[in-house]
């Protein structure tokens, strides 16, 4: 933990509360995005982006002004989910996707559509849902690598320090899951195209 440093301490603790606010205003959604894309659940997503900034609240006096803080960030939220999958051996995650099955039958899923440009939207929608089914269909250890490689830019080596696995294995898991997405999402490839 680089960004912290135990002897500078605001004088106020209405600067920690401001400056806690700034942090969760700049760092919030992408936070939410890496844990979204990791759990790939709304709730889990929201639950480790919550306990992540309740972190940062904890550790709000000792955290140096103008240092980048999102590096550390996506690290206490990688933890947190291995945490979580820790806790979870053997439960089975179920899609945003999937209808949900009630004691009258099924219910599909509804979202509220907040844009003008209603084609764009729905391929987009479409788009990002088959991305996160293809990413659903990873094991976690290797879904968390290609989220923090391929969504979030992180080297081998910092993937590697975060998840506590040589880089030899990062880059295995990272093939692994390429070819996975990759067959995975060549229907929709394919359509695309015009095939």
């Amino acid at each position: 933990m680089a960004q912290i440093k135990e002897s500078q301490r605001p004088a106020d603790p209405q600067d920690d509360q401001a400056r806690f606010e700034a942090l969760v205003e700049r760092y919030g959604r992408r936070v939410y995005a890496m844990a979204y894309r990791m759990a790939g659940h709304e709730a889990d997503a929201k639950d480790l982006a919550q306990e992540a900034f309740i972190r940062v609240w904890r550790s709000m006096s000792r955290l140096r002004p103008g240092v980048p803080l999102e590096g550390w960030l996506h690290r206490i939220v990688t933890n947190l989910f291995i945490d979580l999958l820790r806790r979870r051996r053997g439960v089975r995650v179920q899609s945003l996707d999937e209808p949900l099955a009630t004691a009258s039958g099924e219910l599909a899923r509804e979202r509220a559509d907040h844009s003008a440009d209603v084609e764009r939207t729905v391929l987009g929608s479409m788009l990002d849902r088959r991305v996160q089914q293809a990413l659903m269909s990873l094991p976690p250890e290797i879904r968390m690598v290609v989220v923090l490689a391929d969504v979030e830019g992180y080297a081998y080596e910092e993937i590697a320090s975060m998840m506590g696995i040589p880089v030899g294995t990062v880059k295995s898991r990272l093939h692994r899951a390429r070819l996975a997405l990759r067959n995975h999402l060549a229907p929709l490839r394919d359509s695309l195209e015009g095939r």
